[in-house]
């Protein structure tokens, strides 16, 4: 048994070097094996005990996971099972449970090393590049529309250019995410055989020690306790307690065994777990490859396009627009013009108006003319006549002037 140890210790050195140049090298096993050395035959010897405890006539749960030839290996394994070596008891299953520690911190390792939440945040960042390229309306008017159009397409170009550089690059990360994911996949699948290879070889051990417990306890405790009570010797009754210890101990390895599977039962499902998320992330990310920037780059061109036929289609309303004004502007002009000079044509070269205001100003001077004229001769009447006083008075006064 102590050879047997040794062996099972050598062949855990192994696997740990193995371990250090591949993650799942150490774990990788062809099929579930049983080994009488230090921790394999506690796996067995703990599977033993647990049958005991349960139901003996009943088939045990794990012969159900087990095929035929398997069932023969436990079979032989329970004759190398020795519940009274206390080391090969301590030992048993530790070499499985060792490699199941090891399985669940790859495990751990490959949970932790995921940042699913960095693809989504670069899917994000791709949908924010799209949504950010749109089509502006640009200033209304003819001249507007042709001093600003060469401009607005040349701009519409250069964020495209700018947005597609962008989406290129995030695309290329994808592509790698993508990759990874994929190997991660491939990686969880021969995780999950692992694991189900751990599960199995657990079960075989446990089913092992089961049937050894039960053997030791009907037979071999018996006959010992028979002995005791025949004998009546104290060596003989401790000998006994001494067996059913060992029982009880064995059993509770079985248990720890038991705790162990229990492990590698649920390790199974959170495997599938994380290789699904893997799995539509990966699909995902090849969606919005394959598709989505396809699909984007293709409503480019159609809305640059677009905007080639909404470009000449303003231009020719615009033009059209400014024909009809123009053409409004010219009839009105025309009519104002003609109407005019119909009126123009129309009227004599002097007012009647004026004509009239004209003589009536003349008479109006003519009379006023007389008027002053006949004033006039008035006055001079009357000038002689104070003329001919003044004269003579002015005589009067020269005769007398003389005469004195």
């Amino acid at each position: 048994m102590s050879d047997e140890i040794r062996n099972d210790a050598a062949v855990d050195t192994g696997a740990a070097a193995a371990a250090a140049a591949d993650p799942l090298a150490d774990l990788a096993a062809a099929a579930p094996s049983l080994s009488c050395g230090e921790p394999e035959p506690e796996a067995a010897q703990a599977q033993a005990a647990a049958v005991q405890v349960q139901a003996p006539p009943q088939q045990e749960p794990e012969e159900a996971v087990l095929t035929p030839e398997e069932l023969k290996m436990v079979d032989a394994f329970v004759k190398q099972i020795d519940i009274t070596n206390t080391q090969a008891v301590m030992t048993y299953g530790v070499g499985t449970q060792k490699k199941m520690a090891d399985f669940s911190e790859k495990t751990l390792e490959s949970v932790k090393t995921k940042d699913l939440g960095e693809v989504g945040g670069m899917i994000t960042s791709l949908v924010t590049e799209l949504k950010n390229f749109d089509v502006e309306e640009e200033e209304k008017g003819l001249f507007g529309f042709f001093k600003k159009g060469t401009n607005k397409m040349q701009e519409m170009k250069t964020k495209y250019s700018r947005v597609e550089t962008n989406v290129e690059t995030i695309s290329k990360e994808l592509e790698k995410h993508q990759i990874q994911l994929m190997k991660d996949i491939d990686l969880l699948d021969r995780m999950y055989e692992l694991n189900l290879n751990y599960y199995k070889e657990l079960s075989m051990y446990i089913l092992a020690g089961k049937k050894k417990l039960k053997e030791a306890r009907e037979k071999e405790l018996v006959e010992l306790q028979q002995k005791a009570q025949r004998s009546g010797l104290p060596e003989d009754a401790q000998a006994a307690s001494d067996f059913a210890d060992k029982c009880d101990r064995f059993e509770k390895k079985l248990h720890d065994l038991q705790l162990t599977r229990t492990v590698a039962m649920q390790t199974g499902p959170q495997i599938r777990m994380i290789q699904s998320s893997d799995s539509v992330m990966a699909e995902k990310i090849q969606s919005t490859i394959v598709n989505t920037i396809p699909l984007w780059k293709s409503q480019m061109v159609i809305a640059i396009g677009v905007e080639h036929a909404n470009k000449a289609a303003r231009a020719q309303r615009e033009v059209t627009e400014m024909t009809n004004q123009l053409l409004k502007k010219n009839a009105d002009a025309l009519k104002t013009a003609t109407i005019e000079t119909a009126k123009e044509s129309e009227r004599g070269i002097v007012d009647i108006e004026t004509l009239k205001h004209t003589n009536e100003m003349l008479i109006s001077t003519m009379d006023e003319v007389l008027t002053i004229q006949s004033e006039g001769k008035q006055k001079r009447i009357e000038a002689e006549a104070e003329l001919a006083g003044i004269e003579s008075q002015l005589r009067e006064k020269l005769l007398q002037a003389s005469r004195s």
